[in-house]
């Protein structure tokens, strides 16, 4: 067996632009994975002459597949067809089957077919067509030497269906790939560089078969292991072998692996004891209550939460008392504890988890600058609050305060 290489390109001015988030590469990219096909390169290119015909050719020079999508349509900016019939030096000629099937779907839609849905029909001779079933531009396949050029319509429903029913089928027929399988560890409450040197004896005596990535997040950092070989079941138990010394090594920062996420994770911990949650956010703006409802089957244990955003909310319904907010102001450590016990009496939970903090850009002072949040856990017997001054965007200091309070419930939990 021998690594097979892909390389990935899009065409498309609206790319560029970033007016079309371009989705096709990254779904095109997780099913050549699980093939164990490696993408080793992605690009995009503008609707220019030159620009695609070199890219067509550095694509070839580096890989054994080339993936191309967009530039199908019947207009003059679609210029993929007739640059990949120049680029394999092939003339063009109607294929009468495509045009009858392109009849055919008109005729049932009641619907004329003009000039330029016929020239749809039109492709370079040397190129096996690719049936389209939602749109009337068909894929292509070339093959040059031991390479094999791929063209496919940049819709992503009309690519989708060419890959999961024609091109995806054919691959595993025709290649023959090492395995490859990834084990994703996922940590939290723990910085990469200190995380990265707690485990450096251990990633360098890591099996051949076995690599190391880090992927850094807010507050959290995956560690992805990936095996390649020719027998599954030794990578497999290579793998279980290397997970298990990362549980010994830093087993107190990891809450789960591969599609397990915190949120989620804290509701197994919920469920497992009988307890229930509720929150009130106020800079997090109802991105927790976001995250545990986003699992299936959170009615379980999340009791409901409460934005109480303005002063006048956090005072009249929620419960805090005017006095606290006065003294100490809204972003406190005494507000937050207020919050956290109130939401908890409020809503009938086990757990009460508050968030006050300052997201930016606005609304800083000297003493409380943009990042600076308050958080705090109230559970019937004790009351734990944590500050912390992130430095980050609006967005981030949403996501990352979320990710440190869910930490705090998960390490209490875990200590129960």
């Amino acid at each position: 067996m021998k690594d097979i290489y892909a390389e990935l390109v899009s065409i498309g001015d609206e790319i560029l632009y970033g007016q079309t988030l371009d989705t096709n590469s990254h779904y095109i990219s997780v099913e050549l994975d699980k093939l164990g096909i490696r993408v080793k390169r992605k690009v995009t290119v503008a609707d220019n002459r030159d620009a695609m015909m070199r890219a067509f050719k550095e694509a070839e020079d580096n890989a054994d597949i080339i993936i191309i999508t967009g530039g199908l349509g019947p207009t003059k900016d679609d210029l993929t067809k007739p640059l990949l019939a120049e680029y394999f030096d092939s003339e063009m000629k109607m294929n009468e089957d495509i045009l009858e099937d392109l009849k055919s779907r008109f005729a049932k839609r009641d619907r004329e077919l003009n000039d330029l849905n016929k020239g749809q029909a039109e492709l370079p001779e040397k190129c096996t067509p690719i049936n389209n079933k939602y749109g009337t531009a068909p894929g292509m396949w070339f093959e040059k030497a031991d390479k094999v050029f791929i063209s496919m319509p940049g819709v992503p429903k009309e690519m989708k269906y060419m890959m999961e029913d024609i091109i995806l089928p054919k691959f595993k027929e025709i290649y023959e790939t090492p395995v490859l399988i990834h084990k994703m560890i996922k940590t939290v409450g723990i910085q990469e560089s200190i995380l990265a040197e707690r485990l450096e004896n251990w990633e360098n005596n890591l099996p051949k078969e076995i690599k190391l990535a880090y992927l850094p997040g807010l507050n959290q950092v995956k560690l992805r292991l990936t095996a390649s070989g020719d027998d599954k079941e030794h990578l497999e138990k290579l793998l279980d072998k290397e997970v298990g010394k990362l549980y010994e090594k830093v087993g107190k920062y990891i809450y789960g692996t591969d599609e397990t996420n915190l949120a989620g994770k804290i509701g197994e911990l919920l469920k497992e004891k009988g307890l229930t949650i509720a929150c009130a956010e106020s800079c997090t703006g109802g991105y927790i209550a976001h995250l545990f409802t986003s699992n299936s089957g959170s009615s379980e244990y999340y009791r409901g939460g409460i934005n109480p955003y303005h002063n006048d909310l956090k005072i009249n319904v929620l419960g805090v008392n005017k006095e606290t907010i006065e003294q100490n102001g809204a972003v406190s450590e005494q507000t937050v504890v207020e919050m956290a016990e109130r939401v908890r009496e409020l809503f009938g939970a086990d757990i009460g988890i508050s968030t006050s903090g300052i997201a930016g850009p606005g609304g800083a002072t000297k003493e409380k600058p943009v990042g600076t949040t308050w958080v705090a856990l109230a559970d019937g017997d004790n009351t734990q609050t944590k500050l912390y001054h992130f430095q980050f965007d609006r967005q981030s200091n949403i996501e990352i305060t979320a990710n440190s309070l869910l930490n705090l419930v998960r390490q209490t939990l875990s200590s129960k």
